[in-house]
């Protein structure tokens, strides 16, 4: 690790947990991306908003309520003071508007459009967290690729009526296999 790398604005690791999956993007929230710039959420959305075309579809999209709504569940943000935005508030406390949320190249698109030295120096962190990501997404992918390899060769190199393999192999695809949707909390309106 380098000098640069250890005084960096803002760790990546707290990057990271500001990232979400939704419609099959990594992306960032406008208020998260903001306070990493370093701008009220409202400036980012007007520059967003009089820039609108750099920033197409796979940079920016604003979230569906249903996607708020589930988002909101997920982070926590029943809290009264994390629903108080920098955005315009209501007197409820909550946002108006659904947010917006960034792709890694919508992030930078942000950037280039606040022209601040820390939105530049914070979108390098951003761009490094995404990759981290990335990374750690194609390693996973790799290790049930070699899972899988290790099975097959097993298989045609012992009796497949070998119990003891069985029971091993039951556990080991209890580990990979991907956690069972917890049922939510409270009355299902749908």
């Amino acid at each position: 690790m380098n000098k640069k790398e250890s005084k960096a604005i803002i760790p990546v690791e707290s990057i990271e947990r500001t990232i979400y999956v939704i419609r099959d993007h990594k992306v960032i929230l406008d208020q998260d991306l903001a306070i990493l710039y370093g701008v009220p959420t409202k400036r980012l959305n007007e520059q967003v908003r009089r820039n609108i075309n750099r920033f197409p579809e796979d940079f920016s999209f604003q979230l569906t309520k249903g996607e708020w709504d589930f988002l909101r569940c997920q982070i926590g943000t029943s809290n009264e003071n994390i629903l108080k935005s920098q955005i315009a508030t209501s007197s409820w406390g909550g946002r108006r508007k659904l947010p917006f949320v960034f792709t890694e190249h919508g992030a930078l698109m942000a950037a280039n459009i606040l022209r601040s030295k820390r939105a530049i120096s914070v979108s390098i962190e951003i761009v490094r967290a995404f990759i981290r990501l990335r990374q750690a997404l194609a390693s996973h992918e790799v290790l049930t690729k070699e899972l899988q390899e290790i099975k097959e060769f097993v298989l045609k190199n012992s009796n497949k009526n070998n119990r003891e393999f069985q029971h091993i192999w039951k556990a080991i695809e209890k580990l990979t296999d991907k956690p069972k949707e917890q049922q939510k909390i409270g009355f299902n309106l749908g």
